[in-house]
């Protein structure tokens, strides 16, 4: 899955002024931007490989666990409760935790906060498996998510700096390699343990190894820091009928760069802000659902270890093609709500079939799942849509990603308690198709053509 945070805009210090020359000529009175020469060729490349490498640590710290949490669970003694408790903890960091890191940029630099998130994300997952409780466990496993939560906030920030004019190609690097992290951690997590003696705490920890490579590319950026200008997300331009290149090549906009005040727009009087917000929500839910459970659901049902592994990471890695498609689709429709209601009937195609079929079509329901989970990548590009300034698009962002996120927490624990108390998913598998139902409906009426500036000024 694309990664859900590669939308967010932040305006944080940054750590590479853009070369002054992006900047049109009746913006040259571009106060407090000063001009410098542009980075070297060999400091791009390091900042690319450093981007990937941070990209494809951002999910396996979930689906390798998702991999193995039968084990996960026996090992340490954990309820149905206990466990769907866990499967919570990634929305809660991320609505927590991210919301930490334009300050922490602020005062560090973004490139020496995303190395210190890597190393987050190594510690957290080399210190988990051993942690001897499922106390420890969920501490160890707050630590990683928490160094997540602070890179999905600064990548986008990250990509703008260092590649003005190539914007919408290394978003669309990072995209792929987060969803191809994601999928190769589900797929090999169980093989891989298998291979390391089938201990599964060498299955969880060998994954810091990843997390220990992606420091290295962002040593020597730490101390890269300068005047940062305020930051549009290249998605969001793009939303607006510009291609992401030319959003990412133009300058800010007139009124941030001349410091000129810009309205606050009251987002809680806007019903296309709620309803954005509740469907981000809810495609959330459904995805740490998948995260979290999908694998285990599929082996209860008689599907070995390896194959589970393998149909997650094929629900994952959908994400890859139609993270670019559908953005481009949904940009060149009046009103993206069919698109919400092709992705809904898809997805209770799919938990129909795990419901009667889950061993039988798992290969198909797969496919369906991994169709609906792409209503992320639709979120985003609706955000960017209603909305008529970055002004706007900031505060949208910002209002649906974390009232989403804090609406996605209780979903992964209500299953596993239901799971707990029912003693199997035939209930959990109702509730996912159930919370289907909203899901499809706020979508369609955020998917409307109106802007918040005309619900929420004032």
């Amino acid at each position: 899955m694309v990664s859900e945070e590669t939308t967010r805009t932040t305006t944080p210090t940054t750590e590479h002024q853009a070369p002054a020359a992006t900047a049109a000529p009746g913006n040259a009175g571009a106060v407090g931007e000063p001009r410098t020469a542009a980075p070297r060729a060999w400091t791009l490349r390091l900042v690319t490989v450093g981007i990937v490498l941070a990209a494809l640590n951002l999910r396996p710290a979930i689906t390798s666990l998702g991999a193995l949490l039968e084990e996960v669970r026996d090992g340490l003694g954990m309820s149905g409760s206990v466990a769907g408790l866990l499967t919570s903890v990634p929305p809660l960091c991320f609505a927590v935790f991210g919301v930490m890191a334009p300050r922490l940029a602020r005062r560090f630099g973004p490139s020496a906060v995303v190395c210190a998130g890597m190393a987050a994300i190594a510690a957290g997952l080399l210190i988990r498996p051993y942690a001897g409780s499922t106390a420890g466990f969920l501490v160890a496993s707050a630590l990683a998510l928490m160094g997540i939560a602070v890179s999905n906030v600064l990548m986008p920030v990250i990509v703008k700096r260092w590649f003005p004019d190539r914007v919408g190609s290394m978003t669309g690097l990072y995209s792929m390699a987060l969803a191809l992290g994601t999928s190769i951690a589900a797929a090999i997590t169980v093989p891989l343990t298998g291979a390391l003696g089938g201990s599964w705490q060498s299955g969880l920890a060998v994954w810091a190894v990843l997390a220990v490579a992606a420091v290295l590319p962002w040593l020597p950026l730490v101390r890269e820091r300068g005047t940062a200008p305020s930051v549009q997300e290249p998605a969001q331009e793009a939303a607006r009928g510009a291609s992401a290149d030319e959003a990412g090549a133009r300058p800010a906009r007139e009124g941030a760069v001349r410091g000129e005040q810009t309205p606050v727009l009251r987002m809680t009087r806007s019903r296309t802000a709620w309803a954005l917000a509740v469907f981000f929500g809810l495609q959330a839910t459904a995805a740490y659902i998948t995260m979290g459970w999908m694998a285990q659901i599929y082996r209860d049902a008689g599907v070995s270890a390896g194959t589970a592994g393998l149909l997650l990471a094929v629900i994952m890695v959908m994400g890859v093609p139609l993270a670019f498609v559908i953005p481009r689709v949904a940009t060149r429709l009046p009103h993206q709500g069919p698109i919400v209601l092709a992705l809904g009937v898809c997805g209770l195609a799919g938990y129909a079939g795990l419901y009667f079929a889950p061993a039988g079509g798992a290969w198909a329901w797969a496919l369906l799942l991994g169709v609906s989970n792409c209503a992320f990548p639709l979120a985003l590009t609706m955000v960017g849509m209603r909305a008529r300034t970055g002004t706007g698009v900031a505060q949208l962002s910002a209002f649906a990603q974390s009232t989403g996120y804090l609406i996605s927490i209780p979903g992964p624990l209500l299953v596993g308690v239901l799971y707990q108390s029912s003693g199997g998913w035939g209930v959990p598998i109702a509730l996912m198709s159930a919370l289907m139902i909203p899901q499809m409906v706020v979508g369609f009426l955020a998917g409307r053509d109106r802007t918040v500036e005309d619900e929420a000024a004032g």
